[in-house]
């Protein structure tokens, strides 16, 4: 009674299509890959430094946007920063840091 209904010629016309594709996408994609080299800026970089110095209030989302870098990336360079000395924690919570520039 129940069950699946059969397709028309061109629904397995365009499944055929989209699996020659994809078949064809894996295998080149593949090739063209390239591994994803995550490095935080130079925190000794006084481009950098001066940028950040710009800014009233550094998070790690601002940071991450104004630098172009992950965010996660980001969080890890202001640990490192706070650490040197260069920026200062202001307050925050377990899911955002708030830090701000040390004059």
């Amino acid at each position: 009674m129940g069950g699946k209904k059969k397709l028309t010629l061109k629904q397995m016309e365009k499944m055929q299509a989209k699996k020659q594709e994809r078949k064809e996408g894996a295998s080149k994609g593949s090739a063209d890959k390239k591994a994803s080299g995550i490095v935080s800026p130079d925190y000794r970089s006084d481009k950098v430094i001066g940028e950040l110095k710009k800014m009233k209030v550094l998070t790690p989302y601002t940071v991450a946007s104004r630098l172009d870098l992950r965010l996660s990336v980001a969080r890890s360079f202001l640990k490192e920063l706070e650490k040197r000395g260069v920026i200062e924690y202001v307050s925050g919570s377990a899911n955002l840091k708030i830090y701000k520039p040390c004059d």
